[in-house]
C-alpha cells in the first residue's frame, strides 16, 4: 500500500497521544504516509486508506472522543482497513496477558470489521486532570506503565500487514 494511514486517538491526559505518536513512527519507519491528529478534530476519513484509531480506558469505557470517532465516520471505516487499540490498566497486567476489548468496543470491532485490537497499560502521574484522577494518584495507584517495546512490536505488524496489502 502507498497510501496515507490516519492514526487518530481520544485521551485525557496525554498518556494515549504518546502510544499514537509512537505508533505513527513506526509506520513512517515503514515507509507508510502518516498523519496523527486528536479523534475531535477528524473531520473526514475520505482521504486516508487506512486508519488506527486509540481510546484511553476510563471505568471501563474508552475514551468519549475515541467511541465518537468510531460513531461518526463509521461508514468510511467500515471501507478501509482499520486497527484498534486501548490504553489505561495502570498496573502491569497489559504486559502479561491479552486484555480484550471492552463489550461496546467488542461490538463496534464486529460491526467495522476491524482487523485486531490490543490493549496497552496506561500512565497517570502527578498533575492529572479530574478528580477521579486525583483519587487514583492520592491512593499511591499511579504511574506510567506503558510498554514502548510492545507498542511498537504491534505496530510493526500493522505495518507489515499494510505494506503487504
Amino acid at each position: 500500500m502507498t497510501g496515507t494511514v490516519l492514526v487518530t486517538y481520544g485521551t485525557t491526559n496525554g498518556s494515549t497521544a504518546r502510544i499514537a505518536e509512537s505508533i505513527a513512527d513506526v509506520l513512517r519507519k515503514s515507509g507508510l504516509t502518516v498523519d496523527i491528529f486528536p479523534a475531535p478534530s477528524v473531520e473526514d476519513v475520505a482521504r486516508y486508506d487506512a486508519v488506527v484509531a486509540g481510546g484511553a480506558l476510563y471505568a471501563g469505557r474508552w475514551h468519549r472522543h475515541a467511541r465518537r470517532f468510531l460513531r461518526r465516520h463509521r461508514r468510511a471505516l467500515a471501507d478501509r482497513p482499520l486497527w484498534l487499540f486501548s490504553s489505561g490498566p495502570l498496573d502491569p497486567s497489559a504486559s502479561e496477558r491479552n486484555i480484550p476489548p471492552v463489550p461496546r468496543l467488542e461490538k463496534a470491532m464486529a460491526a467495522l470489521d476491524a482487523r485486531g485490537h490490543v490493549t496497552f497499560g496506561g500512565c497517570l502521574e502527578n498533575g492529572a486532570k479530574g478528580w477521579v484522577a486525583r483519587m487514583i494518584l492520592s491512593d499511591g495507584k499511579g504511574g506510567d506503565f506503558r510498554d514502548f517495546t510492545a507498542i511498537e512490536t504491534w505496530a510493526a505488524h500493522v505495518a507489515e500487514d499494510l505494506t503487504r496489502t
